[in-house]
Parts: structure tokens; sequence; C-alpha cells
């Protein structure tokens, strides 16, 4: 791919890009600011009733490889298909999307500048993630640390640093770089999760081999979270992402499916225990469709206990 906007692509990056029902119009975007930022682009598409648009946008971008999946198998097991392409061509790192994340100019080039600088500190890098811009004025992101009592929100405007990146103890995986050396130690995604929690486990297991990953404070990403972000008032305003209600089972489920694995830590289950608890509450008693929302979120605790994996609820071809 060719070098636009002066930063030449950095050999043997490339992208995956898991798609399912993508608006064409924002893929266009979001494959247009990935020329000459990486060396190839790979589409893994989970079944999208849009298909054939997206064999449209494959004609017209033949340095594109697309794999049509036969039915939609889930977040992790499309980023798996993707992982192992890369390695197939002889790629040194992945570069995670969503099919609706905007990555700016110069992203890929600074999340390299960061994994290069801690390689060279001899750290042992896990993952290198973007900083992602809300839709709202005012939704400054941040990267997470586990607090004592409760989810640390570490803001780049607040680090002091010169090396402008920060510790994070998980990452979001769309605009996340991953060495694929590190994916060979750590291992892949999780399949069996599907959808919630696939980044949040891998961020784990990597913890718990001691690698760790990074936030990288100028490596700028357009990013929503959730189907509509609302703003509450909780000792501060906040902007919180709404879903459909589908995703609370899978919230609930895999949270309680990764409270059993023997690499979540502690802190960690009680941070996320204490979220659980936000989410029943805004979502489950003071919003609208609570009655559905309860009735999913409590599908999934009780399928979490028992172990339940997969695709278990899903709503067939929902954009």
């Amino acid at each position: 791919m060719s070098a636009e906007h002066g930063v030449p692509p950095t050999e043997g990056i490339y992208a995956v890009i898991v798609t399912f029902n993508p608006s064409l119009e924002i893929l266009r975007r979001l494959l247009g600011r990935l020329q000459g930022q990486v060396t190839g682009i790979l589409i893994v598409d989970n079944n999208s009733r849009n298909r054939r648009d997206l064999e449209a946008v494959k004609a017209a971008n033949r340095d594109i490889e697309v794999f049509y999946l036969p039915e939609n198998l889930g977040i992790g097991y499309a980023h798996n298909v993707g992982i192992r392409r890369v390695r197939e061509l002889k790629g040194s790192h992945v570069l995670i999307l969503d099919q609706d994340s905007i990555p700016s100019q110069t992203m890929v080039a600074q999340l390299m500048q960061v994994a290069s600088t801690i390689v060279k500190d001899r750290e042992t890098l896990g993952a290198v993630g973007a900083r992602y811009v809300g839709t709202h004025a005012g939704n400054d992101s941040f990267f997470v640390q586990f607090g004592t009592l409760k989810f640390k929100r570490v803001f780049c405007a607040e680090e002091r640093s010169r090396t402008r990146y920060v510790r994070a103890d998980f990452l979001i995986s769309s605009g996340t770089l991953f060495p694929i050396s590190t994916l060979n130690k750590v291992g892949e995604m999780d399949e069996a999760l599907f959808i919630d929690h696939v980044d949040t486990e891998w961020f784990l297991r990597a913890n718990h081999y001691g690698y760790y990953s990074y936030g990288a404070c100028d490596a700028l990403m357009e990013h929503g979270l959730g189907d509509q972000t609302i703003k509450i008032w909780l000792g501060g305003w906040r902007y919180v992402p709404r879903h459909r209600p589908f995703r609370y089972y899978y919230m609930f489920r895999n949270s309680i499916l990764l409270y059993k694995r023997q690499y979540s830590p502690a802190r960690w289950i009680w941070n996320d225990m204490l979220r659980l608890a936000f989410i029943f509450v805004v979502f489950g008693l003071c919003s609208g469709h609570r009655a559905e929302h309860i009735r999913m979120m409590w599908r999934g605790a009780i399928d979490g206990f028992h172990g339940v994996t997969g695709g278990s609820v899903e709503p067939a071809h929902t954009a």
C-alpha cells in the first residue's frame, strides 16, 4: 500500500476488521484512513446481510482480503481468523479494528512508536492501544487500571511524562496493536465468549503471563461505545454506553465465566462486580425496556454460573 499523509507504512502490520452488517459509508472511510498506514487489510465478515455491498467494496480495493464466515461465529472467532492469516503472511503485528472505528492519519505510526519504545526499554509488551475520541463534546477517553475499590480512569491530560503513554491493565480491542510474537506466547482470543469481554479476557491472561499493555496518548481514533451514549450524574457528569438488551446477557454471563478463571485477579473481579451493579441499576431499574434488560441480565448470570459459552443469544442479522 502506498504511503499517504507523509507517514510511510510500517512493514509487517496488518489490519484485521471484523464486520457484521456494516455501514458501507463508514467502512469506506475506515479503509481510506488505513491506506498507507499498514501493509495489508483483512476483513472478516460474520455473515452480514449486505454481503453484496461488501463484495463491491472488495472489488474497488483489490489489495484487501475478505473472509466470509458461514454464520455469525462471534468476535473472538473472527479475530482469530485474521490473526492466523497474518501469521501465514509472516506479519509482525496485528491491528484490530471495529467496523465503525476511524483511525487518525498517523494512528498506526504513533502506536508503533510507543511499541518500539517499550521494547527498547526491555519491557515485556502485551499490546498498545489507541486513545479514542467519542462523539460527544467533553467525552474525553481514558485508559483503565485496576483500582483498589473501583476501576481507575487515567486521562492522558493528566499524564506528565514525556513518554506520552500510560500503563493500562486492559484495552478495548479496536485500535489495539498486538505483536504476533506476543500472541504466539499468550495465545489467541477466547472464541467461547462470543462477544463481550473477549478483549478483557486476553489482557487478564497476558497480565498473568507477565505481558503488560499501554495506551498511546497521541494515537487517536474516532470510536463510539455502545449503540447510544447517555449522560448521567454520578458524582459528576459521565457518558455511559447503552446497548441493545441481548448485550447485557453476554456482559453478565462472561463476567461470571471469567470470575472462575484462575488468572483473573481479585481486584479486577471486585471492580467488575461494581460495574455490573452499576449497569443493573442504570439499565435494569432506571431506563426504558427495564423488563427485557433484567431478563437478559438474569439469564446471563444463570448461564455464567452453569458454564454456558458460545453464541447462546443472538438477534439474527440485527444491525
